[in-house]
């Protein structure tokens, strides 16, 4: 397994005590939630960074941990984390032209491997329906206590609600304001249309100056 060193930025206080709290709550979902699927009902909502930091959170713990990066569309986590290195991803993997071997990196933080989304494929919905993510996620399954795969928005993209077949849970992420009600209720449904378990939410980007909530990231049960 190849291994690539990723930039860490310092983090607010109030964050890191939110994120160690999702982490918390995740692990009093039950001991068979292992396979979390983090998404949001639209882009830019912060679900990729939030996907990462709780996939870092559960490493420091000493558990064994996958981060997927599935949003083929629009990946953020090489940029995000000052990658320079040029790494396969799974947009190869799920078209054959990599083994899994090839596509999953270990990281400078213990405990953490990752694997990045790759280059642009115009037929994700495809490539996920297909036997290659079905043995990819069972196969991780033997190895890794944690496996959080960061989707496209279910809003927005049909992916995310196909991923979430293969999921024990999922975390929607949804961006302080910024959309209705409503929609997160119909995102939260398609979801739960292919079987899995909605664990709650992250309401991300709240403006505490202008907020009761002691946090700028807060997560939630329905």
């Amino acid at each position: 397994m190849k291994r690539v060193r990723l930039t860490i930025p310092e983090n607010d206080q109030r964050f890191d005590e939110a994120i160690k709290t999702l982490r918390t709550n995740i692990l009093f979902s039950g001991v068979d939630i292992r396979k979390i699927m983090l998404t949001s009902t639209e882009s830019n909502e912060g679900k990729s960074e939030i996907a990462f930091h709780t996939a870092l959170a559960f490493a420091r713990t000493g558990k064994k941990v996958l981060l997927i990066d599935a949003d083929i569309h629009k990946s953020v986590l090489t940029s995000r984390y000052h990658l320079e290195e040029e790494v396969n991803g799974l947009s190869q993997y799920l078209t054959g032209q990599k083994q899994v071997g090839e596509v999953i990196y270990s990281t400078n933080v213990e405990n953490l491997d990752i694997l990045f989304a790759g280059p642009y494929a115009p037929n994700p919905a495809e490539l996920f329906t297909g036997k290659l993510m079905k043995a990819l996620m069972a196969g991780a399954g033997e190895i890794y206590d944690y496996i959080l795969v960061d989707t496209p928005p279910v809003g927005s993209l049909i992916e995310g609600a196909i991923i979430a077949q293969y999921c024990d849970g999922a975390i929607l992420v949804i961006r302080s304001g910024a959309v209705s009600y409503k929609w997160v209720q119909r995102v939260k449904q398609q979801v739960e249309k292919s079987g899995c378990r909605i664990l709650g939410a992250v309401i991300n980007m709240v403006n505490v100056s202008k907020s009761s909530y002691y946090n700028s990231y807060y997560y939630g049960g329905y």
